[in-house]
């Protein structure tokens, strides 16, 4: 697995949308980037996370900051999880797998005994510089944006 550490820098990444388009870690520099990963779209705890950072979006957008979150979900499934429940916020589908795992954040999980490989539910802020200015690994959702915009409050001073 992919350890990484603070002051590491961020794996760079180019992943489709919900509309298809590239979004790469890289148009991003100079700019801080809420990197959240998260399992499945439309399940319970990844809505609530989802609508969390929604509705603090205008608040990241005014420290310069962008959200984005990722999982192994298509593009249309993003499309439809958008439109159901209003995000605002830019959703990248890896299919592939290659930046959950890059990320370290692809493991193997296990649920009533059974073993599978799944996201664990993990947040990367990135700093302009792209790199890693603070990690949350096996986030709990219930105001996880709060704690994600207080830090990000701390380290830009």
């Amino acid at each position: 697995m992919n350890e990484l550490k603070i002051g590491d820098k961020a794996p760079e990444f180019c992943l489709p949308d919900a509309e298809k388009g590239q979004v790469c870690l890289k148009d991003h520099r100079g700019k801080w980037v809420v990197l959240y990963f998260y399992p499945k779209d439309n399940t319970k705890g990844c809505t609530m996370e989802a609508l969390e950072f929604t509705a603090a979006e205008d608040d990241f957008n005014v420290r310069d900051a962008v959200v984005i979150g990722v999982s192994p979900d298509s593009p249309e499934s993003h499309t439809k999880f958008i439109e159901k429940h209003d995000l605002g916020i830019t959703l990248l589908s890896d299919t592939e797998k290659k930046i959950l795992t890059g990320y370290g954040v692809w493991q193997k999980k296990k649920m009533y005994g059974r073993e599978y490989m799944g996201v664990v539910r993990s947040t990367f802020l990135i700093g302009p510089e792209a790199k890693i200015a603070y990690i949350w690994p096996k986030v709990k959702v219930a105001g996880h944006a709060d704690t994600v915009m207080e830090k990000l409050v701390e380290l830009q001073g």
